[in-house]
């Protein structure tokens, strides 16, 4: 008969030492996730996080299309895949493009897992350590922690009412190169901006088209909120007149679902080559389910019908937050007014700085990510507010508390919502 004997311990196991790399000391958590514990209470109206209404989720679609591949293709929807994607579903992704005015063939089209992936592998396949990459300031929040992981050196550039400034873009190029620091890419998000909710106009994209083209510096161009509008036509996208010159970067996620985690990245086909490989040494292929199921709910549902639907749904929370934006906030406050997309940049009184204002705000019931977030520098009087995920009864009173939270902190005397919580 067998017996085995236990291993006698070690009286010490020491650890190796933990020898993080230079990229990973880089990393750090973003003011969003930071945020996500403290606003989750019951207690409190998140205005925080960009996250889709539940209402504007299609799961009962979403099942019904799941059902539809598994029972037609199962077995290869639950095998490997290419590391480029699905090659029907990127051909559905380059219709979806044609809306705002792309022209691009399926071959330079690759399916990643959400934008942020896109974003990541673009980071990783054109910057070195210490080269540059030139941001709006305020920029997206992940894509700050995205260039310092790559050890990029960022540069912002000023913004106003209509998007980035296209003389200080053109002066941020010249001076960088004269450093002996050429920019590696212009990153920017001019439709429905996060966190400002602005839109770069017309007339200046066209200028930053020609500020690039002369600077000969690539465009990033981060498209999530595009096709979100609450006019009657999407904006163009600057890919649409310099396919050359731009990659562009989409998503699924807040237009069908986050939990797919289906994004794409269009890039001119010697790029698009080179991320494919890229892609695949990050995770050899995607979801084929998820592909699948994103690919046949734009081929057999109405992908307009739905679009219209949460177009509506998030222009009715916009209007809730704006109104009751002009009808309680105290003398001092200004705030942007979204076209479309999930965000409003508000502007406190210069006495006020709102990361130190948060956990008060956090008392008074309402939660916000701090502008200081957005930028490498600056930002202390900004907040961003999300009408997106909240009801809109629920949208009026976390503007109704933030408003008490900003009159309480201009007069020095703290969160009123917990006085009177007290005094009862």
């Amino acid at each position: 008969m067998l017996s085995f004997q236990p291993i006698p311990l070690l009286d010490t196991v020491t650890a190796p030492p933990l020898r993080l790399a230079e990229r990973a000391r880089r990393m750090v958590p973003s003011e969003t996730r930071a945020l996500f514990s403290m606003a989750a209470r019951d207690d409190v109206v998140s205005l925080a996080g960009g996250m889709p209404s539940p209402e504007a989720l299609p799961d009962q679609a979403l099942r019904s299309v799941l059902e539809d591949v598994l029972a037609t293709a199962g077995p290869d929807a639950l095998q490997y895949g290419s590391a480029q994607g699905d090659a029907v579903l990127r051909e559905r992704i380059c219709e979806v493009m044609a809306a705002e005015g792309i022209a691009a063939p399926p071959d330079e089209v690759l399916v990643t897992v959400g934008s942020q992936q896109a974003l990541d592998l673009v980071t990783r396949v054109l910057v070195d350590p210490g080269d540059t990459v030139v941001t709006e300031g305020p920029t997206y929040v992940t894509a700050l922690s995205t260039f310092a992981a790559g050890q990029a050196r960022v540069v912002e550039v000023a913004m106003d009412q209509d998007g980035v400034v296209p003389q200080a873009l053109a002066d941020a190029f010249a001076l960088c190169a004269a450093e002996g620091r050429p920019a590696k890419f212009f990153y920017t998000v001019p439709t429905f901006h996060n966190p400002t909710g602005r839109v770069l106009g017309a007339a200046r994209r066209r200028e930053v088209l020609e500020v690039c083209r002369r600077a000969g510096v690539l465009i990033v161009e981060d498209n999530p909120y595009g096709l979100l509008h609450f006019g009657e036509q999407p904006h163009r996208a600057l890919c649409a007149d310099a396919p050359d010159q731009v990659i562009y970067l989409g998503s699924f996620s807040k237009t069908l679902a986050p939990g797919l985690r289906v994004g794409w990245v269009r890039a001119p086909r010697a790029l698009a080559d080179t991320l494919v490989l890229a892609a695949e040494s990050a995770m050899l292929s995607h979801s084929q389910l998820a592909q699948r199921t994103v690919s046949r709910f734009l081929g057999t549902w109405s992908w307009q019908g739905h679009l219209g639907a949460v177009r509506s749904l998030y222009r009715e929370r916009r209007d809730a937050m704006l109104d009751e934006l002009a009808v309680t906030m105290p003398d001092g406050v200004s705030w942007t007014v979204p076209e479309g997309g999930f965000f409003v940049w508000l502007t406190l009184p210069e006495h006020l700085d709102a990361r130190a204002m948060m956990p008060r705000a956090i008392d008074g019931g309402v939660a916000y990510v701090p502008g200081a977030g957005f930028h490498t520098r600056g930002g202390a009087r900004n907040l961003r507010l999300s009408y997106s995920y909240p009801a809109v009864s629920a949208v009026r009173e976390g503007v109704r508390r933030l408003s008490d939270v900003i009159r309480d902190e201009s007069a020095g005397t703290g969160p009123r919502r917990l006085r009177e919580a007290v005094a009862r």
